[in-house]
């Protein structure tokens, strides 16, 4: 069973243990070579740009790890686009979603019941483990959006509440992809593609079919019962926290749990929990405690559970610093950078390609 320690040295050394060579060969197989360092990276324990430099120093050249370097980046390419865009994330970035009939939630995909066994097994780890192989992903996206032809939107928040790495950009922007609003044409998965990279042989389902008889295709009577989704967090409650007025206070949230950030400065460290937030971005139990877990490798960090301007009333004129992010654009104060792999590409790319074209000059 797949598991995400949360303790700082853990994470290092997971780091540490990646093979970017066999990464790259392997990486659409769902069992094989995975680093399994999304969810740490999307929380913030960790950055891409630190990731990219542990791999160098073993002594590859960018061209030997280029998969994997790309991995990476598409993660900051999505970063970057929701800067961009911001709460535009949540609808259409190139054109309306073709052939949709209906903006809920798949029973038969939330129930883990639809007869593709691999895909089933993998709803199911998902649930048990808070994390997806990306192959995976995009096959659930394709088969709900492509072949059950439900807007991308609902299902995407689906996803995005179980995920241990749940990042907005990269879930609702690849959902995008799939199905044909942030891309030329549908990703159609079948079921030979399916037994070929889930280590699966079966046969006769709804997908054993070619590509070409897709787009005529009538939805499965499997995925035709649909549900509204019922999504909500529950925080903890807050406890009291003190503030020292003579120090400033370093905002934390759930896309910043950097151990490293202004480590040797004397701060208030406060890990903010916004209900607004949460009620938006809906998480898990799981997510959540995972969360709440690794923050706790930031030393003299306390949890508030409360709106900002909350909190503010007890932190009074101490100076608040942050990180940018575009789920928190509203944060008062100071906003240092993030640790970017290609902090001089910035801006809206309509296309992955054309944002890594501008990125490998910087190699």
């Amino acid at each position: 069973m797949i598991s995400f320690p949360t303790d700082y040295s853990s994470i290092l050394k997971r780091i540490e243990n990646v093979d970017p060579i066999c990464y790259g060969k392997t990486r659409n197989f769902i069992d094989v070579d995975v680093t399994y360092l999304s969810p740490y990276i999307s929380r913030g324990a960790i950055s891409v740009k630190q990731v990219k430099d542990t791999a160098l120093k073993k002594g590859f050249k960018p061209y030997q790890v280029e998969k994997f370097l790309q991995e990476l980046a598409w993660r900051e390419y999505f970063q970057r686009v929701w800067q961009a865009k911001g709460s535009a994330i949540e609808t259409e970035l190139k054109q309306e979603q073709p052939d949709t009939l209906h903006k809920q939630m798949i029973n038969s995909i939330a129930n883990a019941a639809i007869g593709i066994e691999a895909i089933d097994e993998q709803i199911n780890k998902l649930y048990e483990t808070g994390y997806m192989h990306n192959h995976a992903r995009m096959y659930t996206a394709s088969i709900v959006c492509n072949i059950g032809k439900a807007h991308w939107l609902q299902p995407s928040r689906w996803m995005y509440y179980h995920l241990l790495d749940g990042d907005l950009a990269s879930n609702n922007c690849n959902w995008q992809w799939v199905a044909a609003a942030f891309s030329s044409k549908k990703y159609y998965c079948n079921q030979e593609n399916i037994n070929k990279y889930c280590n699966s042989n079966q046969h006769s389902t709804f997908l054993d079919k070619n590509y070409e008889e897709f787009p005529e295709m009538d939805i499965p009577d499997i995925l035709q019962d649909t549900t509204t989704l019922s999504l909500q967090t529950v925080l903890p409650i807050s406890k009291s926290i003190k503030i020292h007025p003579s120090k400033p206070v370093l905002l934390y949230n759930s896309y910043n749990l950097d151990p490293n950030w202004r480590k040797e400065e004397d701060t208030n460290r406060i890990l903010l929990l916004e209900p607004s937030h949460f009620k938006q971005y809906p998480v898990s139990e799981k997510v959540l405690q995972f969360i709440l877990d690794l923050s706790k490798n930031i030393e003299s960090i306390q949890v508030y559970t409360g709106e900002l301007n909350e909190l503010i009333q007890q932190t009074g004129n101490a100076p608040i610093i942050s990180k940018e992010h575009p789920a928190f654009e509203h944060y008062k104060g100071i906003k240092d950078g993030r640790d970017w792999m290609f902090p001089q590409v910035t801006g809206y790319h309509h296309s992955f390609f054309s944002f890594w074209k501008k990125c490998e000059r910087h190699f």
